[in-house]
């Protein structure tokens, strides 16, 4: 692996770790209904197919860590095609900290967008 990958391999870790929680309280969000782990994977693996920025394997212990900060609600279903499912939900705890967090990402979205302006494209 070289070392200019590796570099950006850990800049995309790093600045993945706060955008999947956001994304997540999003997309439940706008579900408006229960989703369970694997339906919100597709559902965002979809969304961006093009630069695939979240593995499925992430999204499982950011909503274990958002259900247990009370920002989703989460129960456990059977399914007739496998094993048991848990479905999320998001919380009004979670609407307002989505609403906090989307204004901050806009903030400094908004803050390195003018920073990037201001370098040449290569």
């Amino acid at each position: 692996m070289s070392a200019d990958y590796a570099h950006l391999r850990k800049f995309q870790k790093e600045l993945n770790a706060g955008i999947v929680a956001l994304v997540l309280l999003a997309t439940l969000a706008e579900a408006g209904e229960p989703q369970y782990g694997y339906q919100i994977a597709k559902r965002l693996e979809q969304d961006n197919q093009e630069n695939p920025v979240m593995k499925q394997g992430t999204l499982y212990p950011v909503l274990r860590s958002l259900s247990a900060a009370g920002l989703l609600d989460s129960y456990v279903e059977p399914s007739v095609s496998g094993p048991p499912r848990r479905y999320y939900t998001i919380t009004t705890a979670g609407r307002k900290a989505l609403s906090q967090w989307k204004d901050a990402w806009v903030s400094t979205r908004d803050f390195v967008d003018s920073i990037m302006q201001e370098i040449p494209h290569e």
